[in-house]
């Protein structure tokens, strides 16, 4: 889950502001952290808690609730502050953005996943986005190490022959067009060319951040299989860290200590 707080901490100055180039300072000191940052954490704190439907609405809405002014989006804020527990059809990308925790389920990953998204993003693609997010990360988490290129290559044939993403244009040929979007299918795909063609967790975030775009939620998507693939670098993870904090610093903490009892 780092690696996707990292490229939303990363992003958050550019979402509204976009760069094409991969030459930025990584961190600034006016960067922060937004809804992507605080909705991972809810998903991670309702894995811990069971990974049920309703945990990850309990959870969303709890989190969220602390965090009003984090940056959600209309129909995201209208839920979360209303009594309403029912979803609402979006295909957004916050269902890809906040995904990451279920990718590193041992078991029951993808139906965690679809239950994380399908509490909000039922649409058919909002629960497609957020699938082949957790696939990626579960491809890169269980293969990468040992084969980094075989391991690109069969997650950008699984993505492509199981969810119908087209990954063949490259991060040239989509930088120069591409403009803010917030649906899983002008996202995620995006999102994960930009793993592909990375070299390591820190390439990949500079990637996503140069498409533009909705910057902190490419970037998300993208740390996410990053530090699956990669790792994180100390000092990155140490700096994003600083961003955080004391209620979300938590939360992740308790994560990773859950993940090494796993």
């Amino acid at each position: 889950m780092l690696g996707a707080i990292i490229g939303d901490i990363v992003g958050s100055v550019y979402e509204f502001d976009n760069i094409k180039t991969k030459d930025f300072p990584l961190f600034r000191d006016d960067c922060f952290f937004t809804d992507d940052t605080v909705m991972t954490c809810a998903v991670a704190e309702a894995v811990m808690r069971g990974g049920r439907a309703d945990d990850f609405i309990d959870e969303m809405k709890r989190l969220g609730r602390l965090y009003p002014d984090a940056g959600y989006g209309g129909r995201f804020l209208g839920w979360l502050f209303s009594g309403d527990r029912e979803p609402y059809y979006s295909y957004g990308n916050g269902s890809a953005m906040r995904v990451s925790p279920c990718g590193w389920m041992s078991e029951g990953g993808y139906e965690t996943a679809r239950l994380s998204a399908a509490v909000t993003h039922n649409h058919p693609e909002g629960i497609k986005g957020a699938l082949a997010t957790c696939d990626a990360i579960v491809l890169a988490r269980t293969g990468f190490r040992n084969d980094p290129a075989g391991c690109k290559k069969r997650i950008r044939e699984q993505i492509e022959g199981k969810y119908g993403y087209d990954l063949s244009p490259t991060l040239d040929e989509i930088r120069p067009t591409y403009e803010f979007n917030e649906t899983c299918q002008e996202t995620v795909p995006q999102a994960i060319v930009a793993f592909l063609e990375s070299t390591d967790f820190e390439d990949a975030i500079r990637n996503a951040i140069s498409l533009g775009g909705d910057s902190d939620t490419v970037a998300a998507i993208t740390g996410a299989i990053a530090e699956a693939a990669y790792g994180i670098p100390e000092p990155v993870a140490d700096t994003a860290l600083s961003y955080l904090d004391e209620r979300l610093f938590d939360v992740v903490k308790r994560w990773y200590a859950y993940l090494a009892k796993r």
